[in-house]
């Protein structure tokens, strides 16, 4: 399996339940394409650097897992036809970004951790 490192930004519209709801959706639908998420980090309504669709703020999100390659072409279907979601960028993580994304998680520990 690889290491994958997708995050995301939805439409600033939603109230913080809508955005929960929306992030815990795309857990459920990597889960169901049969990834292990190992990661998520809520970074909250933040202002954009440039606007997007009229808008300059927006709620970013972003969900480190694990999984085929299957399962990033099938999660970035989910988010091209979800209109909450602005943006989005999935990466492969290598050695080192696996290395950094560890002392991130250990430096900011306040981060929710998920063992699936």
């Amino acid at each position: 399996m690889n290491s994958y490192e997708t995050v995301f930004i939805l439409t600033p519209v939603l109230s913080d339940d809508q955005a929960k709801e929306a992030v815990q959706k795309f857990e459920n639908e990597i889960v169901a394409f049969g990834g292990k998420i190992k990661h998520i980090e809520n970074w909250g309504l933040k202002k954009l650097a440039y606007p997007i669709q009229k808008k300059t703020t927006g709620f970013y999100a972003l969900i480190e897992f694990e999984g085929e390659g299957t399962v990033v072409g099938d999660l970035e279907v989910i988010f091209k036809r979800d209109e909450r979601v602005m943006r989005f960028l999935t990466i492969k993580m290598d050695v080192d970004h696996l290395a950094y994304a560890d002392r991130r998680r250990a430096k900011h520990g306040e981060a929710k951790k998920v063992e699936a």
